[in-house]
């Protein structure tokens, strides 16, 4: 893990309540780099993820493409194009990743199936040399339904049977995570209620959602810190 530096900053761009930034705000404190969050939809996003030393885009159940329906999602939109751009440190967490996917030129769209709950995903060789590497024959907690095209210049680091774009990296300084390596288990219960909804249309069984969870969520705990602590040792400030 790095060590700790006063002054890089965080800004957490946040889509919905408790989707925050999870197993990852426990490394972000342990270094001792303070993280502000920024609401999505109200906040204006322009000026943090113009400033910020690290902006981690988090997830949210909206689609990149409804932007008639969110406007807000325009502006964003154009101010992490700008930052991608400039080569700033950027995370993108289901869909924020999604979002740099289309910062980036890529087509998002609907996958036409859910992929919700636990499960491995597989890492192309790239991947394995990368800071995914951290998650080889981990579950993470994977809940979406959109999928996008791999960026042009960006390179493929992971996939899964239902889906090939899982993750990708542009450069060094941008990572785009399909799934959530930072979900904190012991808090699945928000995500139950907030997504109730989406949980039934989908057919899931939440009770087995439950108690899966319960058994992969320590599984995940340490292999998402390493994966972050390992990349942002790896950023080009």
């Amino acid at each position: 893990m790095p060590e700790p530096h006063p002054h890089r900053r965080v800004a957490a761009i946040r889509h919905l309540a408790f989707e925050d930034l999870g197993l990852f705000g426990e490394v972000f404190a342990a270094l001792g780099w303070p993280v502000e969050y920024h609401e999505a939809g109200l906040d204006d996003l322009a000026a943090p993820l113009a400033g910020a030393d690290l902006a981690v885009i988090l997830g949210g159940p909206i689609g990149v493409y409804e932007t008639d329906s969110y406007p807000f999602l325009k502006d964003e939109l154009a101010a992490l194009e700008r930052r991608l751009a400039a080569g700033r440190p950027t995370l993108g967490i289901c869909l924020g990743a999604q979002l740099m996917a289309a910062a980036l030129g890529a087509r998002v769209y609907p996958g036409g199936r859910k992929e919700i709950g636990w499960g491995e995903v597989g890492l192309t060789e790239a991947g394995r040399a990368s800071s995914l590497a951290h998650l080889a024959g981990r579950p993470v907690l994977h809940w979406h339904g959109d999928t996008f095209e791999l960026p042009a210049g960006a390179v493929r680091l992971a996939s899964t049977e239902l889906y090939e774009n899982q993750a990708f990296a542009q450069g060094r300084n941008a990572l785009a995570l399909q799934f959530h390596a930072e979900a904190d288990a012991g808090r699945i219960e928000q995500w139950l209620i907030g997504h109730g909804g989406e949980l039934a249309a989908a057919g899931i069984d939440i009770p087995a959602l439950r108690a899966r969870s319960r058994s992969a969520g320590a599984e995940l705990r340490a292999a998402g810190a390493g994966l972050l602590g390992d990349w942002l040792e790896r950023l080009a400030w």
